[in-house]
């Protein structure tokens, strides 16, 4: 009985919930810590139009720009990464060559600070590279963010007329985590191995507040099944723990992509009036201790992957490459897919 009303009282919290939202896009990103020092980070892009993605290598030493205008942030990379897009003017997720993986997903109570005079500004588009480019851990990576150092400048999403309103996440070799979001115009930085699971709406203190609720009860009981970024937060967070912590490389991955694909949307399905539903597009799974990002298309038969370990990412030697993953990233690949990258000069940020 006290279960039954503590669901009913869930279920009307969250029909408020749904009615003070505007329609969103999804994605889920969640971090497998198993035996051996296995630690694979997952992320699904649910969108719901072709985010036109394609694959790129970067090396080191690249030139940079901020791309937000006069005073943007200049830097130099670092590490070499591998990276997906989102309409070739993004960097939406990626790993470098040190092991620290970088992902963007939507968050629509995103709200970022005005361009102050004097700091320089950060197009969104190229917010998660400077990541990449830059640290090779997510401790590295906050002490340097917490100082805030530039300041984000968001754009309208390409064909729309709404701006981009994103929260990023990080994840290392080590299993640790940050979440980065700008809340009232102020960036929040939510850092701890334990958060390994990151959706979308509401901000990331209410999906832990929701998700404690769920934990009570235990996913053996009940969990809930729909699309909606709450629902997907809770099933994501049960089953990665949930899964066995195998030290067989090729069983952790059989696992993570268990569960990435568990809390996928289904290829074609729209709910309208429904925040943060849209069809899953495709899914990367990084290996952060051999080195290898996988990539698998909702429109393709095959999963393959690219091994870091086979790349020149040096500044001498190195160069800007690409792989076309054609519309809808309907082109099929198999297997290991490193050699199969062309040199191609380098897509600019989206930006002023």
């Amino acid at each position: 009985m006290q279960l039954l009303k503590q669901t009913r009282h869930l279920a009307l919290a969250l029909a408020g919930f749904s009615l003070a939202l505007p329609v969103a896009d999804a994605c889920t990103r969640l971090v497998y810590l198993g035996d051996n020092q296995n630690v694979i980070t997952a992320r699904s892009m649910d969108w719901k139009t072709d985010v036109a993605t394609n694959l790129w290598i970067f090396p080191q030493g690249m030139q940079r720009s901020g791309e937000a205008g006069p005073g943007s942030l200049k830097w130099t990379s670092k590490y070499g990464s591998v990276i997906a897009t989102g309409y070739d003017i993004s960097t939406t997720d990626g790993v470098n060559e040190a092991g620290l993986s970088a992902n963007l997903l939507w968050l629509v109570e995103s709200e970022y600070p005005p361009v102050h005079k004097g700091k320089p500004g950060l197009s969104i588009a190229g917010w998660a590279q400077y990541v990449l480019d830059n640290f090779s851990s997510v401790a590295e990576a906050v002490a340097v963010l917490e100082t805030e150092p530039f300041t984000v400048v968001t754009a309208q999403v390409p064909g729309e007329s709404r701006l981009a309103t994103l929260h990023l996440s990080m994840s290392d070799a080590s299993g640790d985590s940050a979440i980065i979001e700008y809340i009232d115009g102020k960036q929040v930085i939510h850092h701890d191995r334990r958060y390994q699971v990151m959706t979308n709406s509401p901000a990331f203190d209410a999906q832990l507040a929701m998700n404690a609720y769920w934990e009570s009860i235990g996913g053996t009981v009940m969990l809930p099944g729909t699309n909606r970024s709450a629902d997907r937060f809770a099933r994501a967070s049960f089953y990665v723990n949930a899964v066995p912590k195998s030290e067989d490389p090729r069983s952790s991955l059989a696992s993570v992509f268990s569960v990435i694909r568990n809390v996928s949307v289904p290829y074609g399905i729209t709910t309208p009036g429904e925040p943060n539903i849209s069809s899953t597009r495709w899914r990367s799974v990084i290996d952060h201790k051999r080195g290898l990002y996988f990539f698998e298309s909702a429109v393709t038969p095959n999963t393959f992957w690219v091994d870091l370990n086979r790349i020149d990412f040096s500044k001498a030697t190195g160069a800007v490459k690409k792989l076309d993953l054609g519309p809808d990233q309907s082109t099929i690949y198999s297997g290991e897919v490193s050699n199969r990258f062309q040199v191609t000069p380098a897509f600019k940020f989206e930006g002023a």
